[in-house]
């Protein structure tokens, strides 16, 4: 029996090239001297993708390859494949959920202590040898007690991130399409109402045409000037220059971001201020992590072709 052939546009972790390489015809497209050549030829070929999101997989680049059978994303968030498009045409998408839920939830209650404790900023003080010169780092305004969380993605990590504020004695409320059944977390069917009522805002929410820009000018104001908000889940859910301006005009007290609009750039205005907390994409990157999530990869390549059935496909698959 033949191996099946999976195309895998960039590099990827060496777990996943080696056990892809073993069990399957690898084409890497980065080793190819004429990339566009390469696909041309391999077009009737390619019966999988493996991409890690470096490369856009719309439909203009799936429709190359007439056996396409599965997508198989690195990442619980893939916006940068066109899932819907994938559907129609009878082609799994997969994603890797769940073994990376716990690892960004943590990461997540990391920026809201460093964000509204000023933790950040106070190492930073200490490092420049300001203590020993000027004294004690002033005491904080902000803090957790009090605070109200709304979350804006209640999904897995959502929960997860919901499970940890409960803990810090943190009040959840959330949005999101529509209202979950079996959660006693208030909900809110419009995200200004409920980021007046709260004053830390925490984004999980996929990336795509539908989350663009959904926290505005509005959603910030609305949040106010004790407001902080955390983003975790796409850097082009947030309007990063009304962001930018909401902090500099003092209409929002500060941000913790994992993710930008247009990484890994950054705005200069963002790094400057000292006041916020900025991670460059590290939510789920522990090795530990990033091994399952590689694993889970490979696992749903090597699943769908040996049982027709992938182990995690993405709400938009067919289900044959």
């Amino acid at each position: 029996m033949s191996k099946p052939e999976i195309l895998m546009p960039a590099p990827m972790m060496k777990t996943i090239v080696e056990q892809l390489d073993a069990a399957t015809t690898l084409h890497k497209l980065w080793e190819a001297d004429d990339a566009e050549a390469a696909l041309d030829r391999l077009a009737e070929r390619v019966q999988g993708i493996a991409t890690g999101g470096h490369r856009r997989v719309d439909g203009d680049f799936m429709q190359r390859f007439p056996n396409l059978k599965i997508v198989a994303n690195f990442g619980v968030g893939y916006d940068t494949v066109d899932a819907a498009w994938a559907g129609r045409h009878g082609i799994y998408v997969t994603n890797t959920p769940d073994v990376l839920t716990e690892e960004v939830a943590d990461t997540t209650l990391g920026l809201v202590l460093m964000t509204a404790r000023r933790l950040s900023e106070s190492e930073r003080y200490l490092r420049a040898g300001r203590w020993e010169k000027e004294g004690p780092f002033p005491l904080t305004v902000s803090t957790l007690r009090e605070r109200k969380a709304g979350i804006l993605g209640l999904g897995r990590i959502g929960k997860a991130i919901a499970t940890r504020l409960e803990a810090f004695g943190v009040s959840v409320a959330y949005h999101g399409r529509r209202r979950q059944e079996g959660v006693d977390y208030r909900y809110y069917d419009d995200l200004v109402e409920m980021a007046r009522d709260v004053d830390l805002l925490i984004a999980v929410a996929p990336g795509g045409a539908e989350t663009q820009h959904l926290i505005s000018t509005e959603v910030l104001n609305a949040l106010g000037p004790d407001g902080i908000l955390i983003n975790v889940g796409r850097g082009s859910v947030v309007d990063e220059q009304a962001l930018i301006a909401a902090l500099q005009e003092g209409r929002l007290l500060s941000a913790g971001l994992d993710v930008f609009e247009h990484e890994p750039k950054v705005p200069a205005e963002l790094i400057a201020m000292e006041k916020l907390v900025l991670l460059p994409h590290v939510g789920s990157a522990s090795v530990h992590t990033r091994n399952l999530m590689g694993q889970l990869v490979v696992d749903n390549l090597l699943r769908f072709f040996e049982t027709g059935k992938p182990v995690t496909p993405v709400a938009e698959t067919p289900l044959r």
